[in-house]
C-alpha cells in the first residue's frame, strides 16, 4: 500500500486524511495539537491514520505558523531599507479609514518602528532607468547595523523595483555577503512585483516578519520526518489555493500565511463539483476560529490582494473572513450581558469538559450541557468528556447572569451563531451576494454542530456536511494542484495598446511559469498556464482582473473590443454598473502556472459492514430550551439514500452533526449529509 497524506494543524486539533492509492479509500483521524512541539501532534495523528509511515508517497500540510506569529506579534525584528527620501512611506500608509463609524478606530501599529527604517541612496525613474547609482556603502552600513542591533530579518523596498529590480538585487547580494544565512533578507520585487509603493513595502515587511518563524518550523518538520524514516518531500498549502514544496515555502514564507484554512476552500470546490452546486458558502469552525470562504461558479473566490491583520498584502489569496468563534471560545459576562469570544481556551487547557484544568465556560461546554455531544465517543473515542466539569463551568456564569444552566448554554450557542452568521454576511451581503442562493457547506470539528442554526439565521435552505468534516481542510489539500502566480506591469491606455507586445510578454510569463512547475517536480504533460490582465476605466485607481483565452489573444484582431466587453461585464457584476465604450487602461499582466494533481478516484461510498451497536440509541438533547429524546446515529452506518428527520445527533470520528427537530436529512451517493431546513424561503 502507498498513501497520499494531508494534514491540517489547527489551534486545538491536528487533523489528517490518508488516501490509499491501491484501494481508493480514505481514512481520517485527529489528535490534540501540541503547541510546545507541533511535531508531536503531527505524528500522533499520523499514527492513527497510517500503519506504516514509510508507505507515505506524498505529504502536504497546512500551517498557521506565520499567521500566528503575526497575530501574536511574535515575529522577527525587521530592519527596513527604503529609497532615500522615502523613509516614511511605510508609516504614513494610506489615509483611508476602514471603519467609518468607529470613533475609536486606530490604524494597526506598524511591524517596523520608525527608528528601524534606513534610507539608501540611489534612484531609478518610473521606466526603470537609473538616475543615480546605488549607494553600496549605505547598504553595508545597514548590514553592520543589523548585526550590531540584533535584527533577524532585513526587508528592502526601493522605488520602481517592480519595473527594474537591479538595485534591489545588488542590495540583496551585499546583505547576503555581510550577514550570511543568520539574517533573512527579503526583496520587495520578489514578494510583490507590482505597483503601489506602500502595499509592496507592507508585503515585504510581512514576509520578513513572519519568514524566520516559518523557516524554523519547516526545518523542524523535515528533520523530524527524516528521523522517522519518512523520505517524501514536505509539501505546503499556499494562500492562493495551490501547493508548493517546503524548499520554495522557505524562500517565500508569506505564501503560506493562510495555509491551513485555504485547504477547506479547495475542498469546498471539489465538494461543490460532486454535488452539482456551483455556488457554496464554506464554513470552517474549529476550536479557536471560524473561517468563511466562497465557491463562485465552481471556482474559489480569489483576490490578487488582501490584508493580514490590517496590513495590506499584494499576492493572490483566497478571500477568507475569520473571526474568533470556535468550540473553545470563552463565554463571559460584560456590563450585564453575555459575550462569547474571541478569547479561546485553545488546546491547553481547553474547554472545561476536556478535563485539562479549564474552568471557564466555552461553546463546547455549552453543547455538552445541551446534550449535543457524545461524551463517551468524542473525537472517535480518543477523548472522554467530563460533562460534570462543563456543567459546573456553565452554572457558574449562569448564576452570575440569573439564568439556568440550560438557558445560558442555549444563549452561548445563540450568541456564537449570530456572530458567525454576521461573518458570512461580510463576504456575501456586503458584496451584493444573496446567501439564500448558496448551499452552506459545513466542516471543521464544530461546524456541523452549528451549521443548521447559522443557515436558519441567513435564510439558507440547504446545509451539506461532507465526509470527514473535522478533517475536511486536509481532505481538500489532497487533490490540490501545484500553483505559482507571476505578474508583470504593463501600463498602457487601451487606444495605445500594442497587442503583439502584450502577447509576447504573456508568452515569456508562460515560459517562466512552466519552468517553475518543473522545479516543483511537475511532469511536462501536466503543466499548464492561465493568463489574465488587470484593467480599469481611465481615471480609476483600482482594477479588475479579466481572464484571457490564451497568450496569443491580445495579438488577434478585435481584441480590444472583446476584452473591454468582458471588463464591462465584470464591472457590472462587482459594482452594479458599467460604462461600455468608455476608455480603458491596462495595468498588470498575470499568469497562473498550474501543475495537475493525480486523479484521486475514491472507491464508491458504502456504509461500514457489520451490525450497528448503536441501533436504537436515544439521549436527551435540548433544542430552544425544550428537552427532546433524540436518536444518536453513527455516521459510518448510514447508507447512501437513507433519510431521516430531526431531531438527531450524528457522531463520527472527526465531528458531530446536530439536526434540529424541523430539519430533514438525506445521505447522498457521496456519503454527504444533505440537510433541508423547514421554514426557510
Amino acid at each position: 500500500m502507498t498513501y497520499r497524506v494531508a494534514m491540517d494543524i489547527g489551534g486545538t486539533f491536528t487533523d489528517v486524511v490518508a488516501y490509499d492509492e491501491t484501494s481508493g479509500t480514505y481514512r481520517a483521524a485527529k489528535a490534540p495539537t501540541t503547541p510546545g512541539d507541533l511535531a508531536e501532534g503531527v505524528f500522533a495523528s499520523l499514527e492513527r491514520a497510517v500503519e506504516d509511515p514509510a508507505a507515505i508517497s506524498f505529504f502536504v500540510h497546512g500551517t498557521t505558523q506565520g499567521l500566528n506569529a503575526l497575530l501574536e506579534r511574535k515575529g522577527a525584528r525587521v530592519l527596513l531599507l527604503m529609497s532615500e527620501g522615502m523613509r516614511d512611506v511605510y508609516h504614513i500608509a494610506r489615509g483611508n479609514r476602514d471603519r467609518m463609524f468607529d470613533l475609536h478606530y486606530r490604524k494597526p501599529v506598524p511591524l517596523v518602528e520608525r527608528y528601524a527604517t534606513a534610507e539608501v541612496g540611489g534612484r531609478l525613474d518610473w521606466r526603470g532607468e537609473e538616475l543615480r547609482p546605488l549607494d553600496e556603502e549605505a547598504v553595508r552600513a545597514a548590514a553592520r547595523r543589523a548585526k550590531d542591533e540584533g535584527f533577524t530579518a532585513v526587508a528592502v523596498s526601493f522605488l520602481f523595483s517592480y519595473v527594474e529590480p537591479a538595485h534591489e538585487r545588488r542590495a540583496g547580494e551585499i546583505l547576503a555577503e555581510e550577514l550570511g544565512e543568520d539574517v533573512m533578507v527579503v526583496l520587495s520585487h520578489r514578494v510583490a512585483g507590482e505597483w503601489r509603493e506602500y502595499e509592496r513595502t507592507s508585503s515585504a515587511v510581512l514576509d520578513a516578519y513572519t519568514g524566520p518563524v516559518v523557516r524554523r518550523y519547516l526545518g523542524r518538520i523535515e528533520e523530524r520526518f527524516a528521523e522517522r524514516g519518512l523520505g517524501v518531500p514536505v509539501q505546503v498549502m499556499q494562500s492562493s489555493g495551490g501547493v508548493v514544496n517546503a524548499a520554495f515555502a522557505r524562500r517565500h514564507p508569506l505564501q503560506t500565511l493562510l495555509s491551513g484554512p485555504v485547504g477547506g476552500t479547495m475542498g469546498g470546490v471539489a465538494a461543490a463539483a460532486l454535488l452539482g452546486r456551483p455556488n457554496a458558502i464554506c464554513v470552517d469552525m474549529g476550536g479557536t476560529s471560524f473561517d468563511v470562504s466562497l465557491v463562485l461558479d465552481g471556482r474559489p473566490d480569489i483576490s490578487n490582494e488582501g490584508a493580514a491583520d490590517g496590513f495590506p498584502v499584494l499576492m493572490p489569496l483566497v478571500n477568507l473572513h475569520t473571526i474568533g468563534a470556535g468550540g473553545g471560545s470563552i463565554a463571559y459576562a460584560e456590563a450585564g450581558g453575555l459575550r462569547v469570544g474571541p478569547e479561546s481556551a485553545g488546546a491547553a487547557p481547553g474547554p472545561a469538559c476536556y478535563g485539562r484544568g479549564g474552568t471557564r465556560p466555552t461553546v463546547t461546554d455549552a453543547n455538552a450541557v445541551l446534550g449535543r455531544v457524545d461524551p463517551e465517543w468524542f473525537a472517535g473515542g480518543h477523548m472522554t468528556l467530563d460533562t460534570g466539569a462543563a456543567q459546573r463551568a456553565v452554572e457558574g456564569l449562569a448564576t452570575e447572569l440569573g439564568l439556568s444552566a440550560v438557558a445560558l448554554a442555549g444563549g452561548i450557542c445563540g450568541v456564537a451563531n449570530a456572530k458567525m452568521a454576521q461573518a458570512i454576511r461580510t463576504l456575501t451581503v456586503e458584496h451584493g451576494l444573496e446567501p439564500r442562493e448558496f448551499t452552506l457547506l459545513a466542516f471543521g470539528g464544530a461546524g456541523p454542530m452549528h451549521a443548521v442554526e447559522i443557515a436558519r439565521e441567513l435564510g439558507v435552505a440547504e446545509v451539506v456536511v461532507p465526509r470527514f468534516p473535522g478533517a475536511f481542510s486536509a481532505w481538500g489539500m489532497l487533490g490540490t494542484e501545484v500553483r505559482r502566480d507571476l505578474t508583470r506591469q504593463f501600463f498602457t491606455p487601451g487606444d495605445a495598446l500594442d497587442g503583439a507586445a502584450m502577447a509576447s510578454a504573456l508568452d515569456a510569463l508562460g515560459i517562466e511559469g512552466r519552468a517553475v512547475l518543473g522545479e516543483q517536480g511537475v511532469p511536462v504533460g501536466l503543466r499548464r498556464v492561465e493568463h489574465a490582465v488587470d484593467m480599469r476605466y481611465e481615471g480609476q485607481d483600482y482594477t479588475l482582473t479579466v481572464p484571457l483565452d490564451d497568450s496569443a489573444e491580445p495579438a488577434a484582431e478585435g481584441f480590444l473590443a472583446r476584452v473591454s466587453a468582458r471588463f464591462a461585464g465584470l464591472h457590472e457584476r462587482r459594482y452594479g454598473h458599467a460604462t461600455p465604450g468608455a476608455p480603458v487602461e491596462f495595468v498588470t499582466l498575470r499568469t497562473t502556472a498550474l501543475g495537475g494533481s493525480p486523479d484521486l478516484a475514491p472507491a464508491g461510498y458504502a456504509p461500514e459492514a457489520g451490525e450497528n451497536p448503536w441501533a436504537g440509541r436515544v439521549k436527551p438533547v435540548f433544542f430552544d430550551g425544550t428537552r427532546h429524546e433524540t436518536p444518536v446515529l453513527r455516521r459510518e452506518h448510514l447508507a447512501a439514500g437513507e433519510e431521516f428527520s430531526g431531531p438527531a445527533i450524528v457522531v463520527e470520528a472527526t465531528s458531530t452533526t446536530v439536526v434540529p427537530p424541523d430539519a430533514h436529512v438525506t445521505v447522498d451517493a457521496n456519503g454527504f449529509l444533505v440537510i433541508k431546513l423547514g421554514g426557510t424561503a
